[in-house]
This record gives structure tokens, C-alpha cells and sequence, in this order.
């Protein structure tokens, strides 16, 4: 904070820099976390601004995008609080931009860029809103990515001491990574805020873009320091509270993750009824993952009550396009969890035309599966080849790849209950080599059975149990600590009379399982 604070010294902005210092505290009072950005707006629209600034970096986009209005309200030339409208809608780790929304935004201000930098008298707005010009300007998306990086690199250089620059420098990169997680980019943006963070441990963009940074079940120790803390830096935002749940549930953590969604779903449930807003304002995303959290726990009556929750949601009006989306995934993960392939939420049908090719796979691999399970063979087979004719006209990419794999492992399973176990594991064998070679990625898993585990399961009644040990340890390395594969690794190795593998997996078992629903404690 020194540094920055010098540098603006040196432009000659020691009023602004004081005026920045007041409006911090109260910003501070928000629980939104802290940072000093001076700005040229005038003191009611610069404490609106330092809101929206607050809940830019903690993605609450609709309450930042309303709190940067509030400020283009109390002073109708202040070029940043367009600029913050603008950036609500760039959702760089979503993948998704209302780039039209943007600039509409940006020409309420004025119509033109050279118009709109006139209205910053600050040689550093002038650099941020250059910058904004350029992730919405000529090009497609990934190029205006590209060119934004490079953009806030640029500002970054010139304004060394600007917290703020470097968190959103970082952000940019993480952005550019289009193909999923590359390794490479995201410890490249951890670097830059990781010195954010020890300058300032308050700042909420810091600890949350190192939480993304670190979002594997590999990278996610080094996310320790900012998961223990983000929640409590940001309370008052329900993707704060969530977020440091990413960090957990990569290592298995699973009582700390679902206690984290939780706070998070209710903090959306209170902001909608406090904004007076739709259902779709509440946290559907942490609802899933709470859901998730609870099946690995072994608490499937809690898992089942919260599926019921989405369920009711996807029933009410108005839905959210997204609601369909997240009760897909969570029936799915349910299925495979619990295997009650009697569930009541079976009986619920989804326009797959509404899901994207990603949950319309998972969709199809656990009601497909399902059929499996209750003999329906011909209706496992509609499903597979539905998926199967979709996948043919989609993109090659990660998303298509992991859904090729639950069409391979649907019809691994409809090739062995029609009793050709040798074609079963040699298809589950080659699904096994693709999904190796595919980046780790966070969250419940996608393929929701994940394929080193299935293919352990196969193995293991295929009388195999070396083998489906090495596949269940190799499922673990990429999900620790889920309570699937680490029974399937207890009763491979008891199977094939390796005693102390078998207590150590028993022992972590009983421990992820502590407190399970009794019929689970009893069945394990």
C-alpha cells in the first residue's frame, strides 16, 4: 500500500488520495473488504463507486452493476463509475459477456472514446478506461481478451503501486485461459496476487482470484491462506462465502466446504428477500455444491431435502434459465451417489434442448444409467445415441471431450449388462487413457461418475481387485477423499489381501464418513 500510495503523491493527488483514505472506511463498514482507489468523483458517487468496486471483485455483478449506477446518479460525469457498470458484465471466468450491455453503458457516459476520456482528468482513469475500451471493442471475444490482457498489463506497469491494477491484471489472464484450466496462465495470475495479498490481506479481489488460481486438487494447498480467510474479509457477499468452499472440496475437506455453502445459500436467500428480487437471485451454484458435499459426507437424507429445494425451484415462476441446468446436475450426482435409481426426482423430465452439451450429458448418463440399472436396455441405448448425434456436430474441446466420456462410459455399462464384460473394461480402458490426458478441474465432478473410479468399479466385479486398486488410487489423485472410490480402494485391497492398504483406506473412510446417516455408517 506504501508504493501506492507514493505513486500518487508523485501525480499530485494528495487530496484525492485522502478523500480515497475517508471513503475507505466507509467501505470497510459494508464487509465487502478493503482498498484504497482514489477516484475524481465526487464524494457521495465515490462511496457508491468503492461499493461497486467491492462487489466487482467478488463477482456479485448485479449489486455492483446497482451500486455503480447509484454513483453515475450522484455525479452524472464521473467517467469510472461507467467504466465499473461496464465491467459488471464481463464474467471472464464464466466465459461469458454482454459486450452490447457494455457499451451501452460506456455511451451513457458519452459516445465516443475520445469523448469519454475528456471526462477523466486523471492520467490513470484514463488508463483504466482505455482498457475497458478495448476488452469491448473490434474483434471476437477471445481476441478482445487477448487485447485486454495486454491492456491491463500496460496499466499495471505504469501504476506499480496500484493494488486494485494488479488484481484486475491478474483477472485478465485467468481470463485469456479459454481452453479450461491452463496450468501455465493461472500460476502466472497467482504470482501477481499473491503480492497483492501480502500488501494488502484485506483485499478481496487478492484472496479470491488466488482461490481460482489454485482451483485443483493438486495446486489447492497452496489456496489455504486465502480460503481460511475470504469469508471473513467479504461476509456480505454469498459468493465470497462460497468460494473458499473450492479450496475444501479439492482436497476433500468436505465438512468445511458444506458449511461454507451453506452460509452462502442462505446469504442469497436473505439478499433476495432484503432486495425484494426473484428466486433467481438466489445461489443455485452453492446449492450444488452443498448437495454434493453432503453425499460425500454420507448424509444422503441432507442431500436429499436440498435436491428437494431445487426441485421446488425449477417448479416456481419465474425460472432462471440456469435452473434446469443446476437440478440436471444435482439429480445426476444424487443418482450416482446414492445409486436409488427409485428416486422421485426420476420421474421429472428436462427439455434437453434447454441444457448445454456438458449437462445434457451428464443428464443422459445418469438416467441412462439408471435404465441400466432397472433393465431398461433399449431406453439406455435412446440415450446414449441421442448424446451420441449431438456430440457429432460439437466443437473439440475439453466440454466435449468430458461429455464423450459419460457416452463411453454409458455404453460401457449397456455393453456388460448385456453380458460382454471383456468389451465393457476395454471400452472403460480407453476412457480411462482420455481422461487422464484432460486438465484437472474443480467443483463436482464432470463426468459426474468420474471414470478411474467407474472403471475400478467394473473391474472390481470383474474379479480384478489389483487392477481396480491402481484405477481407485488414480481416481483419488484427481478427487481426494471422495467416499466412493476411497471404499472402492478399501474393498479392492481387502479383495486382493492387502491388509494395511485396506485399514488406511477404512480409517480415511470412516473419517469422511463421520458423521454419515446411520444406514450408511452400518453399510460401509
Amino acid at each position: 500500500m506504501t508504493n501506492f500510495r507514493s505513486c500518487i503523491r508523485l501525480c499530485g493527488l494528495v487530496g484525492l488520495l485522502l478523500l480515497g483514505s475517508v471513503l475507505l472506511a466507509s467501505a470497510q463498514d459494508t464487509q465487502l473488504g478493503e482498498t484504497s482507489f482514489p477516484t475524481s468523483g465526487a464524494p457521495d458517487a465515490h462511496e457508491a463507486f468503492m461499493e461497486g468496486l467491492l462487489l466487482l471483485h467478488s463477482f456479485e455483478y448485479v449489486d455492483a452493476r446497482a451500486a455503480f449506477q447509484t454513483a453515475q446518479s450522484h455525479d452524472s460525469t464521473f467517467a469510472m463509475a461507467y467504466w465499473g457498470e461496464a465491467m459488471t458484465h464481463n464474467h471472464p471466468l464464466w466465459y461469458r459477456q454482454d459486450a452490447e450491455a457494455a457499451r451501452q453503458a460506456l455511451n451513457t457516459l458519452a459516445p465516443t472514446a475520445e469523448e469519454r476520456l475528456a471526462h477523466a482528468p486523471t492520467e490513470r482513469e484514463k488508463a483504466y478506461l482505455r482498457a475497458v475500451h478495448t476488452l469491448y471493442g473490434d474483434g471476437s471475444k477471445q481476441e478482445r481478451d487477448h487485447a485486454y490482457r495486454a491492456a491491463m498489463a500496460a496499466v499495471a506497469e505504469q501504476f506499480p503501486g496500484d493494488l486494485d491494477a494488479q488484481a484486475f491484471h491478474a483477472l485478465s489472464i485467468l481470463g485469456t485461459s479459454h481452453g479450461g484450466r491452463d496450468t501455465r496462465l493461472y500460476m502466472q495470475a497467482a504470482a501477481i496476487v499473491e503480492e497483492v495479498f501480502d500488501a494488502n490481506p484485506q483485499h478481496p479481489g487478492a484472496a479470491h482470484y488466488l482461490i481460482h488460481s489454485y482451483d485443483d486438487p493438486v495446486h489447492a494447498p497452496l489456496g489455504l491462506r486465502a480460503a481460511r480467510v475470504y469469508s471473513d474479509i467479504a461476509p456480505a457477499a454469498a459468493h465470497a462465502l462460497h468460494m473458499p468452499a473450492h479450496i475444501f472440496s479439492a482436497l476433500g475437506q468436505w465438512e468445511r466446504a458444506a458449511e461454507l455453502n451453506t452460509r452462502s445459500w442462505q446469504a442469497s436467500v436473505d439478499r433476495m428477500e432484503r432486495q425484494e428480487r426473484s428466486i433467481a437471485a438466489r445461489s443455485y451454484h452453492a446449492l450444488w455444491w452443498l448437495a454434493y458435499e453432503q453425499l460425500q459426507q454420507g448424509q444422503h437424507t441432507a442431500a436429499a431435502a436440498t435436491l428437494d429445494t431445487m426441485h421446488i425451484a425449477i417448479q416456481e415462476r419465474p425460472a432462471a434459465p440456469t435452473h434446469q441446468a443446476h437440478f440436471v446436475r444435482m439429480r445426476a450426482a444424487h443418482l450416482v451417489e446414492t445409486q436409488d435409481w427409485a428416486h422421485p426426482t426420476t420421474d421429472i423430465a428436462v427439455d434437453s434442448e434447454t441444457l448445454n452439451l456438458l449437462d445434457d450429458a451428464t443428464d443422459a448418463f445418469a438416467m441412462g444409467w439408471r435404465a441400466v440399472a432397472q433393465g431398461n436396455l433399449n431406453t439406455a441405448q435412446r440415450r446414449h445415441d441421442t448424446l451420441r448425434a449431438r456430440l457429432e456436430s460439437a466443437p473439440e474441446d475439453n466440454t466435449t471431450a468430458r461429455a464423450t466420456l459419460m457416452a463411453d462410459q454409458l455404453r460401457a455399462l449397456i455393453v456388460q449388462e448385456q453380458g460382454d464384460g471383456e468389451n465393457a473394461l476395454a471400452i472403460m480402458e480407453s476412457a480411462a487413457q482420455e481422461a487422464k490426458a484432460l486438465p484437472l478441474r474443480y467443483g463436482p465432478p464432470r463426468p459426474v461418475k468420474p471414470v478411474h473410479e467407474l472403471y475400478g468399479d467394473m473391474l472390481l466385479d470383474a474379479g480384478r481387485p489389483a487392477i481396480a486398486q491402481t484405477q481407485y488410487r488414480t481416481a483419488l489423485d484427481r478427487a481426494p477423499r471422495r467416499a466412493w472410490a476411497t471404499r472402492g480402494w478399501a474393498r479392492a485391497a481387502e479383495a486382493a489381501g492387502d491388509t494395511e492398504t485396506a485399514r488406511e483406506a477404512r480409517a480415511q473412510l470412516q473419517s469422511i464418513w463421520s458423521h454419515a446417516d446411520a444406514a450408511i455408517q452400518a453399510a460401509r
